[in-house]
């Protein structure tokens, strides 16, 4: 927050933050994410099988570089003119060139579809998606739940890419579902869970990822903690799953006596510092009231409060304006 407001570095004094690579608090100010909702969900033809096309070919690969590519080779990417073997020629060269298709951020498992390479296997996933009528499926789902349950029920597609995934296409206007409605805890999550709680009361990890997000405020109340939120918008459930994860990763240094589930003792990406300004874009249905550079924290970034999103006609600015 302070990076945002335009403080210069050091951003913290934690020497575990300032040293390793850690996702944002807020799910959807990650890099990746921002980079998701301003050019890959809210950039092109904005009907249904198009932003599904578009959301998905970004997360099986959750690369920048590798969307980048596919623009400077197609411009921005459409179902209505997807071809195959173009595609997959696209990411044969990234791999031929030495580069890198995927992101390190998660496991991606290869669905069986015939291919060697696993980069050829998604793309065939995501036409067998798009052929199978998933766009217009998830248009018509009635919760996050049943976007996640059409979504797993793809070859490859496990819990957690399925809940992430259904958290991405939530960020368009094809739907608008509350992100406290449902919660899927991934592996990290779990770990961070187990670092957390000796006992959690026979609650599965969901459930507990639940207790905490809605009790945030009494907790940070009863602590004498002000915690800032995203520009008016409390923690929400995919939030919290994240910070569990995050937890756990910033214990296998703080905490290298307690194992969890994975064991690890320490953080394989570093963070580098690098000044420049951090653009912000949101969803506009969020209703976000984002300030300029340089307001004072106090304005910028809000104490949690009960009011949830901010009053107002909705809005989408960069900090770069």
């Amino acid at each position: 927050m302070r990076r945002v407001n335009g403080s210069p570095p050091p951003w913290t004094d934690d020497p575990v933050l300032a040293s390793n690579r850690f996702t944002n608090v807020y799910r959807a100010a990650d890099r990746v994410s921002q980079f998701l909702i301003r050019h890959v969900v809210y950039e092109g033809d904005q009907r249904a099988e198009e932003v599904f096309f578009r959301t998905l070919l970004f997360k099986f690969f959750n690369r920048i570089e590798t969307w980048r590519e596919f623009v400077a080779s197609f411009g921005v990417p459409s179902w209505s003119s997807f071809d195959f073997e173009r595609y997959a020629t696209v990411l044969d060269a990234m791999l031929d060139r030495g580069r890198r298709v995927y992101s390190a951020a998660y496991i991606m498992p290869s669905p069986c579809l015939g291919y060697e390479r696993k980069h050829r296997n998604h793309l065939r996933l995501l036409e067998h998606m798009m052929r199978e009528g998933a766009p217009r499926r998830a248009a018509r789902a009635r919760s996050l739940r049943a976007l996640f349950e059409l979504l797993r029920s793809f070859p490859s597609l496990g819990g957690f890419l399925a809940f992430q995934f259904a958290i991405d296409l939530n960020y368009s206007e094809l739907l608008d579902f509350s992100e406290m409605d449902f919660v899927v805890a991934g592996p990290g999550a779990s770990d961070g869970i187990r670092k957390c709680f000796v006992d959690t009361a026979g609650l599965c990890d969901g459930d507990v990822v639940r207790v905490v997000c809605e009790r945030a405020e009494e907790e940070f109340g009863r602590l004498g903690v002000t915690f800032q939120t995203l520009w008016g918008r409390p923690l929400q459930l995919i939030d919290c799953q994240n910070l569990f994860c995050e937890v756990g990763k910033y214990a296998r240094v703080v905490h290298p006596d307690v194992p969890g589930l994975s064991g690890r003792t320490r953080i394989k990406q570093k963070f580098i510092s690098r000044a420049e300004p951090i653009p912000q874009w949101y969803p506009p249905k969020w209703g976000l009231r984002i300030p300029s550079p340089g307001a004072g924290a106090e304005d910028a970034f809000a104490p949690t409060r009960a009011a949830g999103l901010c009053s107002g006609n909705a809005s989408s600015v960069t900090l770069e304006q």
